[in-house]
């Protein structure tokens, strides 16, 4: 006999997806209308402009392409590279090998400039790639690396890539409504995003942008892009111009409503108070943890407030203390990946997720496994969180 799923209530601290704001899922409930109905037109304009304000930029070609993440990387790189070009990639963790794997998927060649784990990307180490390959078409890098909890310097990298004639692609992830995303300030040519990380919505959407520079390489191109479905020539029929849209795909409808609502809270809160709630729980939980006698694995100066990579302290077990989290106190928080895996756990403070609550309980909880597992800890966690939220 057939029987619905009902799944667990959980409180999501990983690397994405983060809890989903309940305002958000009442609003995927809604009636479904039809991809071409007037409606839903209004909807889908009032999307890229939601989307405009939160990339801080006024690029034309802004919209949510209709699959997760990974598709709005692969359509800046399937649209931007043909084959036969060349790319500098920026390798600081997991995500920029994912850029590499997009770019030779293109047949392009991938020049990679590769820093240790943990650490940003290196400015100088650019500069030298840049000076040894001036035929490159475009500088890519991840700006809030999810696997590391890095931020890197887009403003630099963007700049670099301009002055040197070449696109920028920008990965911002993990960055979107949880700290600074400057898309026209920076002039980023092709920036990708999802809707699981700090706009707290489900997963499936990825919001992207195009430089008006891009969109002429574009239009440009002398070879078709590599994939239909992610052609910006053709998605923009139906996401684009003025009147009657070209049919291209079905959109996601529900979950489209579901992101117009998400952004709809952004606007509410307001960007700068988003990116300002991120960093204050992020200081509570790091006061915490230290207290606890935890140590963080990224320098404080280049820290995601959404994104915290803790070191595991000697004597756990990894994957016992993340099971125990889960099934004693169902919250979810995430392993390392590549070369920190087994050596760090990453919690999340992303959108809905990142308030005084959830901190708490992260302490509270993360303090009591180790104990149960004889981890010697400090005490002091929750007075040191609540110090910082006493005085600030």
């Amino acid at each position: 006999m057939a029987a619905s799923f009902h799944p667990p209530q959980r409180t999501l601290m990983g690397p994405g997806p983060s809890d989903v704001n309940p305002r958000i899922l009442e609003a995927m409930s809604r009636p479904t209308i039809g991809h071409l109905d007037p409606a839903f037109i209004g909807l889908m304009d009032d999307v890229k402009a939601k989307l405009q304000y939160v990339f801080k930029t006024n690029n034309t070609l802004t919209l949510p392409i209709s699959a997760p993440g990974s598709a709005g990387m692969e359509a800046c790189f399937v649209n931007l590279l043909s084959c036969g070009d060349t790319a500098i990639v920026c390798q600081n963790g997991v995500f920029g090998g994912r850029m590499k794997e997009n770019i030779e998927r293109c047949g392009a060649k991938a020049v990679m400039v590769e820093d240790e784990w943990g650490t940003p990307v290196s400015i100088d180490k650019v500069a030298e790639a840049i000076a040894n390959h001036p035929e490159a078409v475009a500088l890519c890098f991840v700006h809030a690396e999810t696997s590391t909890g890095v931020r890197s310097d887009a403003a630099t990298l963007c700049e670099m890539a301009r002055e040197a004639g070449m696109l920028s692609i920008v990965d911002t992830v993990t960055g979107l409504a949880g700290i600074d995303v400057s898309v026209d300030e920076w002039g980023a040519d092709a920036v990708y995003s999802g809707t699981q990380k700090c706009l707290s919505c489900v997963p499936g959407l990825s919001p992207v942008t195009f430089s008006p520079k891009a969109v002429e390489h574009i239009q440009n191109r002398q070879q078709k892009v590599q994939s239909w479905f992610l052609d910006m020539n053709l998605v923009m029929g139906y996401w684009g111009g003025e009147g009657k849209r070209a049919y291209h795909h079905t959109a996601p409808i529900n979950a489209l409503y579901a992101l117009h609502e998400a952004l709809c809270i952004v606007e509410e809160e307001g960007l700068e108070a988003s990116w300002a709630r991120h960093a204050l729980h992020h200081r509570a939980l790091v006061a915490g943890l230290e207290a606890m006698g935890l140590s963080m694995q990224v320098a404080a100066e280049y820290r995601l407030p959404q994104l915290n990579a803790v070191n595991i302290p000697e004597g756990a077990d990894d994957a016992a203390v993340r099971a125990a989290l889960l099934n004693d106190y169902s919250l979810e928080i995430g392993a390392g990946l590549g070369s920190l895996a087994g050596k760090v756990w990453r919690i999340g403070l992303m959108g809905h997720a990142a308030n005084h609550k959830n901190v708490l309980l992260c302490l509270h909880a993360l303090e009591s496994v180790l104990r149960a597992q004889g981890v010697a800890v400090q005490s002091g966690a929750i007075d040191a969180a609540n110090g910082v939220y006493h005085t600030e």
